[in-house]
């Protein structure tokens, strides 16, 4: 897409008051290149009055070889980037280098870049993830848990280059502030773990000097951040991450005279967006279950930074996000495992755990289980991770450890705000059958920028074994083919007409008409449980379809039936799509369609049409699965096609079947 194309579909989307905001940040960006609004000089700071700490744990109780192997091999120069593991990129490295195309971006001023431009910087995720200084924490870490001066003198490094290679405002990490917000939350980690301004790092006079340079550098950050929220259609993620940046900077540096403003003005954006951002009953609107991760994670640490610091947040606040937790705990199966629905992009705020198998999910559910005295959190999470010994210590392991979780799982089943529904049985057993239907909103605000187009695709696992997937994101920036594909209907378990998507694709992070689902059915108190719905999507065409589905779950037979209405009156091409999980063997016998997972599987009928199976295909893009940004692996994905000339049911049996082994 053009940048012409792209700016036009970009103003359908804003209203009036966009429109005049934008135009000021315009202007005001303009105005920066003479330096209006940009930091003349740093008011000197007063460190007689610093923020208190906030990470109970001191680490000996953590896996402390996966730690000390994790911050050796940064010291080593080896870097693990996304779809990147163990790149040789030296240390410290070029923070202005793409280490995925090598691209060099200019050190121009940060706000005149055009940062989505890959020609420009390459690709922009790749150049940015380094830069948010995960890494700096673990080497704080290592310290911390060794005392070995290797480590801390490698935190020095790092910081030095980095005020080195990209000075205030010079640069593509002066351009967003999300970016810095996150850095600086990740400084201030790093700050507590090498000790505050006890750290050896600030003795003498090299180390007051490397203080005041840091110290300013954070100044420039917060100052930043303060003069570049994102509004409007952009007010999602980013706006409540620029805040967590700000109100952490405001308590961990309190050092300044505009700090106790930034500490106000930040801490009512996050208790504002909190109950913006997220329905009561407990969804991101997003609609992109990993950003819910995301905020979830912002929240919690905004909460224990707070509360350590005797600034905490309200009832409302903390009321939302138990119910957030609620959501991940119903959507989450009895191995852990998570629908993909929407866009993901592997990022964590921090990383404090380096343990082997970490799970974002259940790291969150065992916060919010000592957060909130929830011992079906607890029974949900399964472990109290090394994140979770760094942040609550040994009071917060006491306290998981006090939890019962002896009691059956009982999930919510309905979230008809944020649009998710349960359909299943025995729940938290190894006979549990899981399926969760989207009928929600596309996504949040005008743009919608993290949805899929996916309404009325379901997930299935049984016995924790994920059979019927969403296939996930893979691709954001770059790659305009597999975004597309990744985030269209035909990537969903859902119908698809005319070849087309549900909702309209404006550019990557942005969706012009949208499709507007609402449940019809929803029963659960019977041996045959219902859900039904219906979309709107493709009333936009010339001879209007109105999609409804309607889902049967036999309890006791172990069926789902799965009619699918579509409402019209001339010819359409119809395609209904599944998605197997990378553990399920498909085959086709007599036009059925067989599925053998590891320990369990199905097999699938219907009235119309005959199935074709993609594996792993470039063109046309289908059969793929992306577990990891920027990875992807061949999958079976089947399509039943039909052409249907005017109002037509189309009937798919799926039958679930314990594992059978194969015959001697």
């Amino acid at each position: 897409m053009t940048t012409l194309a792209w700016k036009i579909n970009r103003l359908k989307l804003m209203g009036a008051p966009e429109i005049v905001w934008r135009v000021q940040q315009l202007l005001q960006k303009k105005a920066s290149k003479f330096g209006i609004g940009l930091v003349s000089s740093v008011p000197s700071p007063d460190v007689t009055h610093m923020g208190l700490p906030f990470l109970a744990g001191d680490g000996q109780d953590a896996d402390i070889a996966a730690l000390r192997a994790a911050a050796d091999a940064i010291l080593a120069g080896r870097w693990n980037v996304f779809a990147m593991r163990g790149a040789a990129l030296g240390f410290p490295p070029q923070w202005n280098r793409d280490p995925k195309t090598g691209t060099l971006a200019p050190l121009t001023l940060g706000k005149q870049i055009d940062y989505r431009s890959e020609s420009v910087v390459g690709d922009i995720k790749y150049l940015w993830e380094p830069n948010r200084h995960l890494e700096l924490v673990a080497l704080a870490q290592a310290w911390k848990v060794t005392g070995e001066a290797r480590y801390v003198q490698g935190a020095r490094s790092l910081l030095l280059s980095w005020f080195e290679q990209c000075p205030y405002p010079m640069g593509v990490h002066w351009t967003s502030s999300l970016e810095l917000a996150l850095r600086l939350l990740n400084w201030a980690c790093a700050w507590e773990l090498l000790g505050g301004l006890a750290s050896p790092l600030f003795q003498g006079e090299a180390g007051q000097r490397f203080l005041q340079q840091w110290l300013a550098t954070i100044y420039q950050h917060a100052h930043f951040i303060a003069a570049y929220f994102s509004r409007h259609s952009s007010a999602n993620n980013h706006l409540f991450g620029e805040y967590m940046g700000l109100f952490v900077a405001s308590l961990v540096w309190p050092c300044w005279p505009e700090s106790g403003k930034w500490q106000a003005l930040a801490r009512r954006g996050l208790e504002e967006e909190a109950l913006k951002q997220n329905t009561p009953d407990g969804v991101n609107r997003e609609q992109a279950v990993y950003y819910q991760h995301e905020v979830m994670d912002m929240m919690i640490l905004c909460q224990l930074i707070g509360q350590a610091n005797g600034v905490g947040f309200s009832a409302a606040f903390l009321q939302r996000l138990e119910r957030l937790a609620d959501f991940i705990s119903a959507l989450m199966d009895v191995d852990g495992n998570m629908p993909m629905t929407g866009d993901a992009d592997d990022a964590q705020m921090v990383r404090l755990a380096h343990e082997a198998g970490w799970n974002p999910y259940r790291s969150l559910l065992a916060s919010c289980a000592v957060l909130f005295g929830r011992a079906d959190f607890k029974r949900k999470a399964g472990h109290f991770d090394d994140k979770n010994r760094w942040l609550f210590g040994v009071a917060g392991l006491q306290q998981w450890q006090a939890l019962d979780v002896s009691a059956p799982e009982a999930p919510v089943l309905a979230f008809p705000e944020g649009g998710y529904f349960l359909l299943g049985s025995h729940f938290g057993t190894s006979d549990e059958v899981r399926l969760v239907a989207d009928c929600a909103p596309l996504g949040y605000l005008s743009i919608a920028a993290h949805g899929h187009a996916d309404a009325l695709a379901f997930t299935l696992s049984v016995g924790g074994e994920e059979l019927l997937v969403d296939p996930g994101t893979y691709a954001y920036h770059t790659q305009k083919k597999w975004r597309d594909h990744f985030r269209g209907t035909a990537a969903h378990n859902t119908v698809c007409v005319d070849g087309l998507d549900q909702s309209e694709i404006g550019g990557n992070f942005m969706w012009l008409k949208k499709a507007n689902a609402r449940m019809i059915a929803h029963e659960t108190n019977s041996d045959v449980q219902v859900f039904e719905g219906e979309h709107d999507g493709y009333g936009r065409l010339a001879d209007p379809v109105l999609h409804r589905r309607r889902i049967e779950f036999n309890f006791n037979k172990k069926h789902i039936i799965v009619k699918d209405t579509l409402q019209c009156t001339n010819i359409h091409d119809i395609a209904v799509h599944w998605h197997f999980g990378e553990s399920c063997d498909v085959s086709l016998v007599d036009g059925q369609v067989q599925v053998q997972g590891q320990r369990n599987g199905l097999r699938m009928m219907c009235t119309h049409g005959i199935p074709e199976v993609l594996r792993g295909s470039d063109t046309p893009p289908g059969g793929w699965i992306s577990r990891r940004f920027d990875e992807k692996s061949p999958i079976a994905s089947v399509a039943w096609r039909v052409q249907v000339h005017g109002t037509t049911e189309i009937v798919t049996q799926i039958e679930l079947m314990p594992f059978a082994s194969p015959a001697n």
